[in-house]
């Protein structure tokens, strides 16, 4: 693949920051074109779009502010209607595209100052604009239901029902306008500020591992060596760090968890999960089958796993810094960029030749971000931006077989996003537990080809526990995460927690789900500090186990009936936020509702646990 060009060279560096990272041993790795978006943060264009999104923000509220009971009463309610939201609609599209490509910049190096200041400058301007969409969606509720059932037989707004559908789901939880308007413009200096405050220190943090001063990523991906004191010395040094910041940490979880206790308790939500499971479209009865079927399942998925893990180690308990480790006499050479683009799409293309020319467009078009750099935000994630657009994937890919899954998870978000942009801006969003569908088969997919080219059965043995012990990381640890953030959550109702306190509940909640075969030393107890879903997005982790669980079933039904299976699929994806899981599962005969749901998913992992018990010593 043709090296692109230094696409983010239109964004000012600080001194010293190199435009490309030195090449490394996995070939060179692309770095995204943002110009699709915006020729640069001072560019004409993006100026332009500033000032047309405060315009026509004021125009929309001075056109219709005050009015929507009226029009609703008056003659082709359902035509005016859908002139109204198609309108909302492209506001909504052009905001997105300026959010995006701000977020986008300043992921690109947190720590830069000017990205920084672009960053908060560009979130201040669109939060004030946006002020005045917001009695749209709140005037909308107070409308008459059965006025707005007859408008929404006009078949042009009518294509708008799920829209809203879920506008109205919100209704109960909705207060009076000029509280809304007062917590929507102090975003930008309380939950916000917390969140980049947090994004900012994370991607500053250096660690010392023998010598070498290395960023988080680095540092973690040192615990995924194959000897054991490279890893514990990173170990280390994460621990060492982690605790030298940890009173930060601690004011911030606590002053989001207070945050978001206010916001829910003005809202009326009972639970405290009940604001994400309303975002997800999910009924908190799934979610509780869910979390109940997992915990039941510690001792025979993750307990029964490390202990076998263990005995491959000739240990009695594995240290936590071997919990990732690689297992003993197993290639562990670097994979490079091109052979991890291959090995994706070659995987999508046997599944659907649909789905691997989407995935292809992200390398030949420069939609993906993949090398390390100092400042780079930490982990992975695929940006929808928005429709009017495409989507963007951001990696930090060091050559690791993870790292290669992390690639076929990523573009698995990725084609969802572009399947589902069709539907628009209020309906491309698909709800998080169903998000993580695409993302999580893209991964098995991967898997079933790399298990299928095994060249021997030490390689398949390897194989399989890699696999095995990613499908804990996304059922058992997002889970037992979900738990943390209940307990952390619950208990700050009664007051600020301390540092010790919340560490205590993290080895507590770690311990249970990780079993007795992994001891967890000292210095664990401050890894809780850099999980950012936790700042983000709470109880945002259980999509995760949701969409594993809901793949495995999944991937059963392809197994036993490929044929147009695919199709069916790839239906699916492109509904976006337009279907209820229900209605998207039952093509394939699954329902989420029923509690023996979760054990197809859950018994898969079992009888992966339980091929790797009868295979013989590699």
């Amino acid at each position: 693949m043709q090296r692109p060009v230094d696409r983010l060279a239109f964004v000012p560096r600080s001194p010293g920051t190199p435009a490309y990272p030195a090449p490394g041993p996995f070939g060179d790795l692309p770095q995204w074109n943002l110009t699709d978006l915006y020729p640069a943060i001072d560019s004409p264009e993006l100026q332009a779009d500033l000032e047309a999104a405060a315009a026509k923000c004021a125009a929309f509220e001075e056109a219709y502010k005050g009015r929507l009971a009226d029009i609703l009463d008056g003659a082709d309610a359902g035509g005016q209607f859908a002139v109204i939201v198609t309108r909302y609609e492209k506001i909504e599209d052009l905001l997105g595209r300026l959010y995006s490509y701000a977020g986008l910049v300043y992921s690109g190096d947190t720590t830069d100052p000017v990205r920084a200041k672009f960053y908060g400058d560009v979130q201040e301007k669109l939060t004030e604009a946006s002020t005045h969409l917001l009695f749209f969606t709140l005037e909308l509720n107070r409308l008459d239901d059965t006025k707005m059932e007859a408008a929404l037989a006009d078949p042009a707004f009518g294509k708008y029902r799920p829209w809203i559908e879920d506008v109205r789901a919100e209704k109960p939880y909705q207060l009076e306008d000029r509280i809304e308007q007062l917590f929507h413009e102090k975003g930008v200096s309380s939950r916000s500020a917390w969140n980049r405050l947090f994004d900012e220190t994370i991607a500053g943090l250096r660690f010392d591992v023998a010598g070498e001063i290395l960023p988080l990523e680095q540092t973690l991906n040192f615990l995924a060596e194959p000897e054991e004191e490279k890893r514990r010395i990173a170990a280390a040094a994460l621990a060492k760090v982690f605790g030298e910041n940890l009173r930060l940490f601690t004011l911030v979880t606590n002053t989001l968890a207070k945050d978001k206790e206010i916001s829910d308790r003005w809202r009326g939500f009972e639970d405290i999960a009940d604001s994400r499971h309303l975002a997800n479209r999910v009924e908190r009865e799934v979610v509780d089958a869910l979390v109940s079927s997992v915990h039941a399942a510690y001792p025979r998925l993750a307990h029964r796993y490390y202990k076998l893990k263990a005995k491959w180690f000739g240990k009695e308990k594995l240290e936590y810094w071997d919990r990732n480790a690689p297992l003993p006499k197993v290639d562990t050479r670097p994979i490079g960029w091109d052979e991890a683009r291959d090995t994706v799409l070659g995987a999508y293309s046997t599944f659907s030749p649909r789905m691997a020319d989407i995935a292809r467009d992200f390398f030949d078009k420069s939609w993906i971000d993949a090398g390390v750099r100092p400042g780079k935000a930490t982990g992975a994630f695929a940006h929808p931006t928005v429709p009017s657009a495409h989507p963007y994937v951001l990696l930090n890919y060091m050559g690791k077989p993870r790292d290669v899954m992390t690639l076929a998870h990523e573009l698995g978000h990725g084609v969802h996003q572009v399947l589902a942009a069709p539907n628009g801006a209020l309906m491309a969003p698909t709800p998080l537990t169903l998000a993580e569908t695409a993302s999580v088969f893209g991964e098995m997919l991967t898997f079933r080809r790399l298990l299928a080219a095994a060249p021997d059965a030490r390689a398949r043995k390897a194989m399989l526990a890699s696999k095995v012990e990613d499908m804990i990381n996304t059922v058992v640890r997002q889970i037992a995460f979900y738990t943390f953030e209940r307990r952390i959550h619950t208990e700050r109702k009664s007051g600020e927690l301390t540092a010790e306190r919340i560490c205590k509940i993290w080895m507590e909640v770690q311990s249970e789900s990780l079993g007795d075969a992994i001891h967890l030393g000292p210095g664990y107890e401050n890894y809780w500090v850099y999980i950012g879903h936790f700042i983000h997005s709470p109880f945002y982790v259980y999509a995760y186990a949701f969409g594993d669980c809901l793949v495995n079933s999944l991937y059963a039904v392809y197994e036993n009936a490929s044929e147009g299976f695919a199709e069916r699929y790839l239906a699916m994806l492109a509904a976006g936020g337009t279907k209820h899981h229900s209605e998207l599962l039952k093509p394939f005969g699954l329902d989420a509702r029923d509690p023996a749901f979760w054990q197809t998913g859950l018994n898969l992992i079992e009888r992966m646990i339980g091929e790797l018990e009868a295979m013989e010593e590699a």
